[in-house]
């Protein structure tokens, strides 16, 4: 039975560091499974999660793990306005997989991002990281309305002002209690171009 295990990290391969965890997750792909023929969600889903790992490894972050619909990245605590940027844009990201567009699906996201103290390491040959903003970046994920992005105080306190501009409302997520304040992320506008 010792055999069927995964491997443990040793101690020295684990590393505390500060980092932001930013959570994605698809809104309706339930729904969406039951719409299409298995081989069509499966397709779909794969374009979904390849598109969020490019375009999260391309902003600096490392993918973590995806289960389905949800995509788990990390990125150095100093780049947390790296990783914020990376959350909303993957909303439109989604919006414009071309599968779905042949399929006649809008897609939409929702999302979280948290940032604090981590230990990382390799389990069971993939990349991992844990800790309470694991916790709590799914946790705003889940507590998000489709198309927002939630993000802790700790990732506002990070990001310039122009980045801050959204509501923020309390929150009583699990395991958290209910003094958690959810800041509303928005896109900062185009840079013109000279």
């Amino acid at each position: 039975m010792r055999e069927l295990l995964l491997p443990l990290p040793a101690p020295q391969e684990l590393e505390s560091i500060q980092a932001c965890l930013v959570m994605v997750d698809l809104v309706g792909s339930t729904v969406i499974a039951h719409r299409l023929p298995l081989s069509h969600y499966m397709a779909l889903m794969t374009e979904f999660v390849q598109v969020m790992i490019l375009s999260f490894e391309a902003s600096g972050g490392e993918v973590l793990q995806h289960q389905g619909d949800a995509v788990l990245a990390l990125w150095p605590a100093d780049r947390t306005a790296h990783a914020a940027r990376a959350a909303l844009q993957a909303h439109e990201r989604a919006a414009r997989i071309g599968l779905a567009e042949m399929l006649g699906l809008p897609l939409q996201l929702r999302a979280g991002v948290a940032v604090g103290e981590v230990i990382t390491g390799v389990v069971g040959g993939q990349p991992s990281a844990y800790g309470l903003p694991v916790n709590y970046a799914r946790r705003l994920c889940e507590a998000s309305q489709p198309g927002e992005t939630l993000a802790c105080g700790g990732v506002l306190r990070r990001l310039e002002p122009a980045q801050q501009g959204g509501a923020q409302r309390r929150l009583e997520l699990q395991g958290f209690g209910q003094d958690c304040m959810a800041h509303t992320l928005i896109p900062l506008p185009a840079r013109r171009t000279a």
